[in-house]
């Protein structure tokens, strides 16, 4: 397999903000604007660089305009204004169990609201769409409303949220919940790297070290850091109902990654996810957590690649 060892890139060709409603939203732009868009919509608590530069350029290499974005909330989108208190992950992950009501400040769909505004704006009326973990969960429902829009959709190590799944272990919740020392961008990427440690793939071929993961999570800390918004989209994952039905909606070709590993969202969910799309292709790998390895992001390339050319073979048989 091909190592992912990019050189340094110069970053995106565009570096934008536009208004949707109340919210800004900050995004950037990889190729040429009159080739068939790929919008890439991040997870909990990411900024839009957890799509790494080279990635992002290798797509738009294969002749796409590549767009990735910060989601509200977080990065250099506007934080959603509010002074109401809400609970910790911890209580709103228990009151989920309960089945009593979180309370959420938003949910998912307004956040696919936001995508779809920039959509608009950008002008793009056909969009090939790629989601990691909560992003995935955003682009399910982009795809489920907007079939007219959304040519195909690549859903990555996500979920269609049923109850009967097994849940995160709680020690993961804790560990997202946990604070770092302090504000400043050190003890941030501790905090972070820590994290991503232990969600992250198991395999050694695929594991990044903590040295490696504090030297990306500085940069991102230093960019901005949103505790506050990263506790109001945790509730809005947390709040969100099965998406089954949902899914067998999609007849969009579709492609669903997930990994063996993966601590926070376990296998099942992928295989869930595959099972209730009509016309996917599923992808299970080894050792793989809840993380992008660079190594892997050339086949991921290869993969949403050969899924938009009609190329991969279409199977729903995974079921859990």
């Amino acid at each position: 397999m091909t190592e992912f060892l990019a050189p340094a890139l110069d970053g995106a060709d565009t570096v934008e903000r536009c208004e949707i409603g109340d919210m800004t939203i900050a995004y950037e732009t990889f190729g040429r604007p009159d080739k068939p868009a790929l919008l890439l919509i991040v997870g909990l608590g990411m900024q839009l660089r957890a799509w790494p530069d080279a990635f992002c350029r290798a797509l738009a290499d294969t002749g796409l305009y590549v767009v990735r974005f910060d989601n509200r909330d977080i990065g250099l989108s506007s934080q959603f204004k509010t002074k109401k208190p809400y609970p910790s992950p911890v209580k709103a992950f228990l009151r989920g169990v309960m089945k009593r009501d979180i309370g959420a400040p938003y949910d998912l769909y307004a956040m696919a609201d936001d995508a779809t505004g920039l959509l608009d704006h950008l002008g793009v009326t056909e969009v090939h769409v790629v989601g990691v973990s909560m992003g995935g969960m955003i682009a399910q429902i982009l795809a489920a409303q907007d079939p007219g829009r959304v040519k195909t959709l690549t859903s990555i190590m996500s979920t269609s949220g049923h109850q009967k799944l097994p849940r995160s272990r709680l020690r993961v919740l804790r560990r997202l919940a946990k604070k770092p020392k302090s504000r400043a961008p050190e003890d941030v990427a501790a905090q972070m790297a820590k994290t991503m440690r232990m969600i992250g793939s198991t395999d050694p071929k695929l594991a990044r070290s903590e040295a490696d993961w504090y030297r990306e999570c500085l940069k991102n800390a230093e960019r901005a850091y949103s505790p506050a918004g990263t506790h109001r989209q945790m509730l809005a994952v947390l709040s969100a109902t099965s998406r089954r039905d949902t899914l067998e909606t999609i007849r969009q070709p579709a492609l669903v990654i997930h990994g063996k590993a993966d601590p926070l969202l376990p296998v099942a969910h992928g295989r869930d996810t595959a099972a209730h799309l009509p016309n996917v292709h599923y992808e299970e790998i080894d050792g793989l957590g809840h993380d992008l390895p660079p190594r892997l992001l050339p086949r991921y390339v290869a993969w949403i690649r050969a899924l938009i050319n009609g190329e991969l073979a279409m199977d729903n048989t995974h079921g859990v």
